[in-house]
C-alpha cells in the first residue's frame, strides 16, 4: 500500500536472521556443550594464571573411592583362553531373557571346549559352538531356553541415563546407563546399548527372536553403530580386550575359520559368582555418573596437553573408555 513500509517477507529482521544462523551451525546439543563451555574458554583467555586444565590421569588421581563401583560377580562372566582371562561385564538391565540363558550356560558348562571360530577384520570375533548348525554336531544347550524375545530396547521410563553433551550421529541422545554406554529416543521413550568396540551382541539368524545367547560375539574394530535396536547387546568386555583384538583374521568375506585347527580353544566361560573368591579378577570399574566422570569426559573432548594444538570440543560415545583399576589392599 503507498505511503506504508511492508517487510519483505523472504527478508527475515537481522535478530531473527541471527537466530536463525545460530540455530543452524549448532545444533540444540551442540549448543549447550558450547555454552558450557565458552565462560571456562574465555576465562582461561583473560587470566593466563587460571588454573591449567586437568589431564585425564589427572582427573583419575583426584578420584575417590566413591567414584570407584565393583562388579556384581553374578553379572560377571569370565572367558578363560590360553592367553589369559577376559572379563565381561553382563547388562540384565537391558536384556534380562537373555543374560538369565547366559547364567544357565554357562553354569552348564556349554561354552567349555568350544571355540572362537570367527575373526572378523574390524568388526568382530564370535565364540561358541561352530557346529551349531549341524542338528547331528550341534552341542546340547542343556537347560537353557530355546526361544527368547528380542531385547533390542528396552522403556526408557526408570532407567537412570548419564547424557553426554555432544550430539550422536546414530540417536537423539547419547550417554551411559548402569555403566554401559546407551543411547535413548524420548519420542519413542525408549534406549538401548550401542555397539561400542568391547561390547558383547547376542547372534540370531533373519528372525528378531533367533538368538538366545549360546553363540555370541564381541566387537573389535570401528564401533558398528548401525547394528544398534537390531541385535541384543548383552554386556561388554570390561578387562582383556587384547586378548581378543589380537586374534589372527579369518578369511575373506565373514571371517569363519575353513580350518578348524585355526579356532581358538575356549578353556571355561564361568560366572564369576561359581568362581572361589580367591580366583576372581581383583578389578573395579568407573562409575559413569559422577563429577568424577564428568571431567573424565571434559578431558577427552577437549584434549589440553601440549601435543594437541585445537581441542576438538566434541566426543563420540564409543570414544570414551571406562578406566578399570586393580583393587588396592586386601579388601574384597
Amino acid at each position: 500500500m503507498p505511503g506504508r513500509c511492508r517487510q519483505n517477507p523472504a527478508i527475515p529482521d537481522r535478530a531473527t536472521a541471527m537466530t536463525r544462523a545460530w540455530t543452524l551451525r549448532f545444533p540444540r546439543t551442540g549448543l549447550l556443550a558450547t555454552l558450557l563451555a565458552l565462560p571456562l574458554a574465555l576465562a582461561n583467555a583473560a587470566d593466563p594464571d587460571s588454573p591449567k586444565p586437568r589431564t585425564t590421569q589427572e582427573v583419575l588421581d583426584a578420584s575417590q573411592p566413591a567414584d570407584w563401583r565393583r562388579l556384581d560377580p553374578a553379572n560377571t562372566l569370565y572367558l578363560d583362553l590360553a592367553a589369559g582371562r577376559v572379563v565381561i561385564e553382563l547388562a540384565p538391565a537391558f536384556a534380562p531373557e537373555h543374560v538369565a540363558n547366559i547364567r544357565t550356560l554357562a553354569k552348564d558348562g556349554f561354552w567349555d571346549g568350544t571355540s572362537i571360530y570367527r575373526s572378523h577384520d574390524n568388526f568382530v570375533v564370535q565364540f561358541g559352538d561352530a557346529d551349531a548348525d549341524d542338528p547331528a554336531k550341534a552341542k546340547s544347550t542343556g537347560h537353557a531356553k530355546t526361544k527368547l524375545p528380542a531385547e533390542f530396547e528396552r522403556s526408557a521410563r526408570g532407567l537412570p541415563f548419564h547424557a553426554l553433551p555432544d550430539r550422536d550421529g546414530w540417536a537423539p541422545e547419547a550417554g551411559f546407563a548402569e555403566g554401559f554406554p546407551a543411547a535413548r529416543e524420548s519420542a519413542t521413550g525408549q534406549a538401548w546399548m550401542a555397539h561400542c568396540y568391547g561390547a558383547l551382541g547376542a547372534g540370531r539368524n533373519l528372525e528378531a527372536d533367533s538368538s538366545i545367547g549360546a553363540e555370541l560375539y564381541v566387537v573389535t574394530g570401528q564401533s558398528p553403530r548401525q547394528l544398534d535396536r537390531n541385535i541384543t547387546v548383552v554386556g561388554r568386555v570390561v578387562q582383556g580386550m587384547e586378548l581378543l583384538s589380537a586374534i589372527p583374521r579369518g578369511p575373506a568375506p565373514m571371517g569363519f575359520y575353513a580350518d578348524p585347527a585355526l579356532r581358538t580353544p575356549i578353556v571355561a566361560v564361568r560366572l564369576a559368582s561359581e568362581v572361589p573368591a580367591d580366583e576372581r579378577a581383583r578389578i573395579e570399574v568407573l562409575r559413569t555418573d559422577t563429577p568424577t566422570f564428568d571431567a573424565l569426559v571434559e578431558s577427552r573432548r577437549n584434549r589440553r596437553d601440549d601435543f594437541y594444538k585445537r581441542p576438538a570440543g566434541h566426543i563420540d560415545l564409543c570414544n570414551i573408555a571406562i578406566p578399570v583399576r586393580e583393587i588396592a589392599g586386601d579388601a574384597r
